[in-house]
This record gives structure tokens, C-alpha cells and sequence, in this order.
């Protein structure tokens, strides 16, 4: 005879109902959120000390074959960076040293016909970067460390993407909460500087200032960060958190990067942040096949 059963909280699959995105102003982001399952945006460190690929596309000739192969495995925009952010033992490195690793391979990588995002906080690298042709800026402090980054987003018209980030990580605090107050600061800086609404993009920093749990929380209530009604982004590539549910190095973290990234879809996500193109293509759009099938 079985005991009683107990209650199990399961994670719903399917979409909830998010409030309606702001048009997107610049044509770039425009195109890339008419897209049916959310644009995927493929990761070049061209970095000796990223947490994950550190070192293997530092190389130019290395850089470029590797934008090349994420663009044929679907990759909707590349995104360069030449600066580790990881939020453990990341060196920083100057403005000329992240320019000169750029330089060998950023005109070559826009040639190659998809948008470039530039991933850089300092406003001096995202201005030559746009000026080299690169399209959007990716700014891992949402605006809030580089006091010339809002108005020079705002004098080139450009896209930006909006990160949550916290100096320290702080497991008492309530993260969403956290996490709006952030974004309405960085708001408050856009709208006075002048970007335009529609090319905000917002991305909850997941693995940035947060315990393993906070990333998840982040996550898994995602559509209490859709409150702005602007576009999200998620990038939860190979992320630590990962390994608290499986313990596992970086490069064994494919499963939990594609299951993080299909609840992001779910929860509203129009971009996510990959290394692993082809496997996260192929997830989109099959979960996106399977719902239209309901």
C-alpha cells in the first residue's frame, strides 16, 4: 500500500504572458527580434582568460575561423569580447590592450554579414568598436560604470544591451528586486542621456554578483524582469551555477546550458548568449516547433 504522495512543485513548460516589448528603434535589433525563436548571439572571447574558452581564439586566424563557423551554424550576431568579465579572478586590462586585440579581427568579423555586439564596459572600446562597424553595445555594468557610455550609445544611435551586475554577492538580499531597481537606475540614465526606448535590451547577468541560487531565481522568474517591456536577453553559457546541479567544468555544462536557455525562451527571452551555436539553434527551434503544435 503506498503512503501518501507528496506535493511536488513542478516548473511549467509553457510560455507565460509577458508584457508587450517596445518597438525596437534601430533597424539591426529590429530585424533580429522579428525573428520567430529568439535570436541567438554567439560568444568570441578574444581573451587570454575567459572562464571558459580563455586563450583558444586569441589568435586571429583562430578568431576569424571560429566567427565563420558559428555564422554557419546559425549564429544571428556575434558578440566580441577582449576583456574577461567572469565574475572570479578576471584581470582587467586597458582600453589601448583591449583595442589592440580587437583590431586584428573586428573589421574582418563585420564583413562577414551578420551584426557584431561589442562586449566592453569602457566607452572608449565601444565607440572605436562602432566606428569599426560593430552594431551593438553590450555593457556588462548597464550603464552604471563608465560615465561616458549613455551618451556616446546615444550620439551613435546604437543598440545597447543593459547587464545586471553587483560589485558583491550579497545571498540575503531578494535579487528581482535588486535586479528592477538596477535596471530603473539604468533606465533613468538612458532616458536622460537620450537613447531611444526602442534600442534597450535588457540582460539579468546571470553568474554576475549573484550565489548559484540567485542565478536561478533570476531564471526562473524572469517574467517578473519583463515589468519595462523591453526585449531580454540571457546568457547562461556554461554558467557555475550549472555545476551546483551537476558538478562539472565548463566545457561539460552543454545540457544545463541548453535547459537554462529553453525556460529563458520560455520566460520571454528575444536573444540568448551562446557558446555553442549549433546545439542551441537546433533546441530554439524545435521547442519553438513543438509549441506551435499545441
Amino acid at each position: 500500500m503506498h503512503g501518501p504522495r507528496k506535493a511536488t512543485r513542478m516548473i511549467a513548460i509553457t510560455s507565460r504572458p509577458v508584457p508587450a516589448a517596445a518597438p525596437a528603434g534601430h533597424p539591426v535589433l529590429r530585424a533580429l527580434l522579428s525573428r520567430p525563436r529568439p535570436a541567438v548571439m554567439g560568444i568570441l572571447n578574444v581573451t587570454p582568460d575567459s572562464f571558459s574558452d580563455g586563450g583558444q581564439f586569441i589568435a586571429p586566424e583562430r578568431a576569424m575561423a571560429q566567427a565563420r563557423r558559428m555564422i554557419a551554424e546559425g549564429a544571428d550576431i556575434i558578440d566580441i569580447g577582449a576583456e574577461s568579465t567572469r565574475p572570479y579572478g578576471a584581470q582587467p586590462v586597458s582600453a589601448d590592450e583591449e583595442m589592440k586585440r580587437l583590431q586584428p579581427i573586428l573589421a574582418g568579423v563585420v564583413a562577414l554579414g551578420v551584426p557584431v555586439s561589442i562586449d566592453s564596459m569602457k566607452s572608449a572600446v565601444v565607440g572605436w568598436a562602432l566606428d569599426s562597424g560593430a552594431a551593438i553595445a553590450n555593457d556588462v555594468w548597464g550603464l552604471q560604470r563608465d560615465p561616458d557610455m549613455a551618451k556616446l550609445v546615444a550620439a551613435r544611435n546604437s543598440p545597447v544591451i543593459i547587464m545586471h551586475n553587483r560589485d558583491q554577492v550579497d545571498a540575503s538580499i531578494d535579487i528581482i528586486r535588486d535586479i528592477v531597481d538596477f535596471f530603473s537606475r539604468s533606465l533613468d540614465i538612458a532616458d536622460r542621456a537620450g537613447i531611444s526606448r526602442g534600442n534597450l535590451v535588457l540582460d539579468p547577468g546571470i553568474g554576475f554578483g549573484k550565489t548559484s541560487e540567485q542565478s536561478m531565481t533570476a531564471l526562473a522568474r524572469l517574467h517578473e524582469i519583463s515589468v519595462f517591456g523591453l526585449p531580454l536577453l540571457v546568457g547562461a553559457s556554461r554558467k557555475r551555477f550549472i555545476s551546483t546541479v551537476t558538478p562539472s567544468e565548463p566545457h561539460q555544462r552543454l545540457g544545463g546550458s541548453i535547459a537554462a536557455h529553453l525556460v529563458a525562451a520560455q520566460g520571454g527571452a528575444r536573444i540568448i548568449r551562446t557558446h555553442d551555436v549549433s546545439e542551441t539553434v537546433q533546441a530554439l527551434g524545435v521547442a519553438a516547433a513543438i509549441e506551435g503544435n499545441r
